[in-house]
């Protein structure tokens, strides 16, 4: 019988110091210090007894160089470490196609992608080039998506797709135009992944949107989406996109590989 449940890790693969005003919208409308502040950058993993699942692959080396941000571990070790085979070909979740979340496709070959609609159409259409879009983005990454297309190994959906018993994936919008967040169903509750929907729980809590944004009314109206899920106790625990903090709200991977730079929520089922 398969599971519906999943243990769901969180993996740290790089990180970042910058500042506030680099990362919130305005920073200055809202009269606070321009303090500075650490990102991380994660991907996460979803496994139970009868599948896996990968949630964004991270940067590459390239990508992340570039940019100057701080590799911790290559996300080809982390998988490893998971148990995860890239020739079992786990299905990939593209929560959306910026640099920091689409960098090691290549590592799955045979896999099946799963991406909104509108985030595909948008990556592979004439505004994605214009410099506010293309500063965040790979071109030979945004050429992997098509490639996979052509393959037929791309899924696309539009609002929300149960992808198996206990996971679906719901559009919201906001930081890119087809962004998507992930509902998984574990033992200790559903988690909902809310990738770049929050990169920080202070964007949520503050009302205070990213800076890197394609539509500001789907950015807020994704922040109402996620606090009424969270307050409805439809989601149990939720887990930001780039928080340093996110790590430590969760159960610690103390030993391996993996020591220090990831979490788990729920067991294995």
């Amino acid at each position: 019988m398969t599971s519906a449940n999943y243990r769901v890790t969180i993996v740290k693969y790089g990180e970042r110091t910058t500042r506030k005003s680099d990362v919130y919208l305005n920073h200055h409308v809202y009269g606070e210090r321009d303090d500075p502040i650490g990102m991380d950058y994660f991907f996460w993993v979803l496994q139970n007894a009868d599948r896996t699942i990968i949630v964004d692959t991270g940067f590459s080396k390239h990508g992340g160089e570039v940019r100057n941000r701080t590799f911790g571990i290559d996300p080809a070790r982390a998988y490893a470490a998971l148990g995860v085979r890239p020739d079992a070909a786990p299905d990939v979740i593209v929560t959306h196609a910026h640099y920091d979340h689409i960098g090691n496709l290549g590592l799955f070959p045979t896999s099946t992608l799963v991406i909104a609609k509108r985030e595909l159409d948008f990556w592979t259409g004439p505004l994605a080039t214009r410099k506010q879009f293309h500063y965040s983005v790979e071109d030979d990454e945004i050429a992997s998506l098509v490639a996979a297309d052509e393959e037929g190994r791309v899924r696309t959906y539009q609002d929300s797709l149960e992808l198996a018993p206990g996971v679906t994936v719901l559009e919201l919008g906001g930081h890119t135009p087809g962004l998507s967040v992930v509902l998984v169903d574990t033992d200790e509750g559903t988690v909902l992944l809310a990738s770049d929907s929050m990169h920080y729980y202070e964007e949520l809590e503050a009302d205070m949107p990213f800076a890197f944004v394609a539509d500001l009314p789907a950015m807020y109206t994704g922040f109402d989406t996620i606090t009424e899920l969270v307050s409805s106790g439809r989601v149990a625990h939720l887990v930001s996109g780039h928080d340093p903090s996110t790590l430590s709200r969760f159960t610690p991977v103390t030993d391996g590989e993996l020591a220090g730079i990831a979490a788990t929520i729920g067991s294995l089922a």
